[in-house]
């Protein structure tokens, strides 16, 4: 006799498993969300736009944290629609750390939901994602960037 399969449901929403993708990262280089798995947690967090004010406080907040991430084996990835260039330019001006994935044509903001109500514009989301890839918590704040720091870390510290 053998134990019923747990079926796990694929979205964005808490519990489900996260949607797989591929993007280019800050360098051109293609960056599959598969290949991260299973190495600790993720925080991937959904930003507008690089070098705008509110990004750029959330971008810092982020790389401000990065070794209490880094000491906790965390990935961190931020995620807009901006252009490798764009992101790469931003990354150095600012030293971050981490990488930065350019979804220009937005699939992957619409898989994981991370776009506005009415979808004029992306929103500023954070997933965190155990090593198995399962959403454990998601936080949406459009206005305060530094907070979806401080909530990816008390979440990483319950884990």
């Amino acid at each position: 006799m053998t134990a019923p399969k747990t079926e796990i449901t694929i979205g964005s929403e808490v519990g489900n498993r996260a949607p797989d993708f591929t993007l280019l990262d800050q360098n051109e280089q293609p960056v599959r969300l598969a290949d991260l798995l299973g190495k600790g947690a993720i925080v991937l967090f959904f930003y507008p736009k690089a070098s705008s004010p509110v990004c750029t406080v959330e971008a810092c907040a982020f790389r401000d944290a990065y070794i209490t991430f880094s000491d906790q084996n965390v990935t961190v990835i931020g995620i807009s629609d901006d252009p490798p260039s764009e992101q790469r330019k931003f990354a150095q001006r600012y030293r971050l750390p981490y990488t930065l994935l350019s979804d220009e044509r937005g699939k992957v903001h619409k898989l994981y939901d991370a776009r506005t109500a009415f979808g004029l514009m992306n929103n500023r989301v954070t997933f965190i994602l155990d090593r198995d890839g399962i959403i454990r918590h998601r936080f949406a704040d459009m206005m305060n960037g530094a907070k979806h720091v401080q909530e990816a870390i008390e979440i990483i510290k319950a884990l």
